[in-house]
């Protein structure tokens, strides 16, 4: 059985990855392909425990490090039970959120040693790579406008927004160091336009 594609949407808080991931989905079936939705940190039992501890809001003395396990153990999880099981069965595995939500988030914003994340994600993933990776780019200042809104923020959002200039810089980073991996896309326009811009980021890997 031929292995299925496995596609990743990354971005800061607030870029749209969950409406554009279900807005590839539904696309994708009626092209007629079996598609995954998942994400990280979740996506499993395991994880959806560990997504409730990582943004709990009254969890403010979580260490840089023991985020960074944690979100590594989800990841081990996630992989292992969803998305290789997916992937070996030919599906297309969407996910919101991947390696390089670590390496922006914990490398960019927290600041930790980007060779010992690196090192943490081979462990947590066996070595497993996206065909693609869909970056929704936004500024901080409207990330923070969609983000908070009229509810309390996670633990995450309530972080100041020089902490996201950093998680952005360490996207875009990610993106010139990849860039046959990353295909960079606007999000601060029209949500069925920023789909139109990732299916045409996509038409390589499709087909």
């Amino acid at each position: 059985m031929t292995a299925g594609k496995f596609i990743v949407f990354e971005g800061i808080d607030g870029s749209g990855k969950t409406t554009q991931v279900k807005l590839l989905a539904q696309w994708l079936e009626k092209q007629g392909m079996s598609v995954l939705c998942t994400r990280e940190p979740g996506g499993t039992d395991i994880g959806n425990r560990l997504r409730a501890l990582l943004l709990d809001p009254s969890c403010r003395d979580i260490t840089r490090r023991t985020e960074a396990f944690l979100y590594a153990a989800d990841r081990a999880q996630h992989v292992t039970e969803k998305i290789l099981p997916a992937l070996r069965r030919g599906d297309t595995v969407l996910c919101d959120r991947f390696i390089y939500s670590t390496l922006a988030y914990q490398g960019g914003g927290r600041g930790l040693d980007k060779e010992f994340l690196a090192r943490l994600n081979e462990l947590a993933t066996g070595g497993l790579v996206p065909d693609v990776v869909i970056l929704l780019d936004l500024s901080v200042e409207e990330s923070i406008s969609r983000v908070l809104g009229d509810r309390l923020p996670d633990r995450l959002e309530a972080e100041k927004s020089d902490f996201f200039r950093q998680v952005r810089r360490g996207y875009l980073e990610q993106a010139a160091q990849w860039p046959r991996m990353f295909k960079v896309v606007q999000a601060g326009v029209a949500v069925e336009e920023v789909h139109r811009s990732v299916l045409v980021s996509l038409e390589q890997v499709l087909t």
